[in-house]
């Protein structure tokens, strides 16, 4: 899958969501001189978040981007864990614009049963934005998996992550974590999830699924070939 891939947008509704999820097939494509968009839907909005907060989050995740190859970070400015008040076209409309723009032919987007609802709304506009019309869409979609959210979901009720793409990471698994620290303000130490042990041993673990020493997991949404 990786060799078909020549640009790919990963849709994250907050800043490191994108690096947990996909960090290392990031570094993987730019490694390979593959170009990568990453689109941040939301942003910390006063009162429920400090506006010096949510400036040393972005400049967080600006650094990340550029120890993991990224080619440019799209910062939207829908409010985060509000998701819900925004009318749904206005956020489809914003996704949409930046997915015309970039013409990616692989999205990777949170997974649409994760806890958090910004997640799935989301996931939900970037469908929306990915629809198969005319000759220019996104040809691949995955959903992407993110530590403390998509494990978290109540089981049997909502969906769960059952992956069926994995992606090789053993060589982009140290530049992964070293990007994941760029975000001092969200690592914690274990064993809360949102630690740089979980993030290794999660990829150890989907690693030794296919036999490899770490990778990422996916779920293929659609691929037109």
């Amino acid at each position: 899958m990786i060799d078909t891939i020549q640009r790919a947008m990963v849709i994250a509704p907050h800043p490191d969501d994108e690096v947990l999820g996909c960090g290392g097939t990031i570094a993987r494509l730019a490694a390979l001189g593959r170009h990568v968009d990453v689109v941040i839907a939301t942003r910390g909005h006063a009162p429920r978040f400090d506006t010096a907060q949510v400036e040393q989050v972005q400049a967080e995740a600006r650094r990340a981007h550029a120890l993991l190859g990224v080619a440019r970070t799209h910062f939207l400015d829908f409010p985060a864990a509000e998701l819900d008040r925004v009318p749904r076209a206005e956020l489809n409309a914003g996704i949409a614009a930046l997915v015309a723009q970039c013409r990616p032919d692989t999205l990777f987007l949170p997974f649409m049963g994760d806890l958090h609802f910004d997640h799935h709304l989301v996931f939900d506009a970037a469908m929306v934005a990915a629809r198969p019309l005319g000759a220019h869409y996104p040809a691949r979609i995955l959903a992407y998996e993110t530590v403390s959210e998509t494990n978290w979901a109540a089981p049997y009720l909502a969906p769960s992550f059952q992956p069926n793409i994995f992606v090789d990471i053993s060589s982009h698994i140290a530049r992964k974590i070293e990007a994941f620290g760029c975000f001092a303000s969200q690592v914690r130490p274990f064993p809360n999830e949102r630690s740089v042990e979980t993030l290794r041993a999660l990829a150890q673990v989907r690693g030794s699924c296919v036999s490899r020493e770490a990778a990422e997991a996916f779920i293929l949404i659609r691929e037109v070939a």
